[in-house]
């Protein structure tokens, strides 16, 4: 596995720079694990990656909804686990089965299904600094 990048922001619009780069160096069947405290800038990162897909569809937090699918370069599926509990509920939701398609599958609050997760995925924990700046650790791509 490659060693962690350690990348800051200071803007949205940076954050979201940053998920274009990542999105970039998306394929079919990848799965970008986005780990990070609420308001961090988990579904920014997102919106950059969409971005890099050629998605156009606004691109918001699917906490209520749990996924949402949409269609660009390579389908994406945008996961936001918030308000699952447990691997048996994720199981329930027929969501495991997503993990391995082509699409490029981004996890948010990826915690709950940790011993789900392949090893090969892309890796970002997201740090809110106390100048409100974020740092992200990323692994797993190169940018």
């Amino acid at each position: 596995m490659q060693p962690s990048v350690m990348i800051s922001t200071a803007t949205a619009d940076q954050t979201l720079n940053l998920g274009k780069k990542i999105g970039n160096k998306c394929t079919a069947g990848t799965i970008v694990s986005i780990r990070g405290s609420l308001g961090s800038g988990k579904t920014v990162i997102a919106k950059g990656i969409a971005l890099a897909l050629g998605i156009e569809d606004p691109i918001t937090s699917p906490t209520y909804t749990i996924i949402q699918e949409y269609s660009g370069k390579y389908p994406m599926i945008h996961m936001d686990l918030y308000r699952v509990d447990s691997v048996e509920e994720f199981e329930l939701l027929g969501a495991e089965e997503l993990l391995f398609g082509n699409s490029v599958t981004i996890i948010e609050w990826s915690e709950i299904i940790e011993n789900l997760l392949p090893v090969n995925i892309i890796r970002i924990e997201i740090t809110i600094e106390k100048n409100l700046t974020r740092t992200f650790s990323i692994s797993g791509v190169n940018i």
